[in-house]
């Protein structure tokens, strides 16, 4: 069994989360069906699904589900048909989704780009420049201790020999 992660949520995990709990609600299944789907996908539990769902993710998505939950009751709860079917632009293998959903995954992906537009080129250089010098400083403090452990070993070895 896969170790389940812990570390913080990134925005394309909260995308997948929202696009796979929509499908399913306008599937006519549970949320927590697409929860179990997401934490396999994911590597994380359903309850951090669930929770990151109700706490975050789903105020964001209020009309979306509004939709999904009229498409449903128009659908008569039936699976989306395969005839609006098109490849999933995210790149997630093996797996299809509708129109709707395309233009859900679209409209999330403007109102993201608009609250948080890409950084600059010159943005990016400055970032990883930083970086850069960071790993730099690291790689420095990192030698002279490898250093100093190799002047103690030495001092050990010099006074095995004396007392030896």
């Amino acid at each position: 069994m896969n170790a389940t992660r812990q570390d913080a949520w990134t925005d394309d995990e909260d995308v997948l989360l929202a696009e796979t709990v929509l499908r399913y609600i306008r599937m006519g299944k549970t949320q927590l069906e697409a929860f179990e789907e997401v934490a396999k996908r994911l590597s994380r539990t359903s309850a951090a699904c669930g929770f990151r769902w109700n706490a975050t993710v789903r105020k964001q998505y209020q009309k979306g589900i509004q939709m999904a939950k009229q498409e449903r009751k128009a659908q008569g709860k039936q699976s989306i048909p395969d005839s609006g079917i098109v490849p999933d632009p995210t790149g997630r293998e093996g797996e299809s989704f509708s129109i709707d959903d395309a233009i859900s995954f679209l409209e999330n992906m403007k109102q993201t780009y608009t609250v948080n537009p890409p950084k600059t080129q010159e943005e990016k250089l400055q970032q990883l420049q930083h970086e850069n010098d960071t790993l730099k400083e690291q790689l420095r403090r990192y030698t002279q201790a490898w250093e100093e452990i190799g002047k103690v070993w030495e001092w050990v070895y010099a006074t095995q020999k004396k007392e030896g």
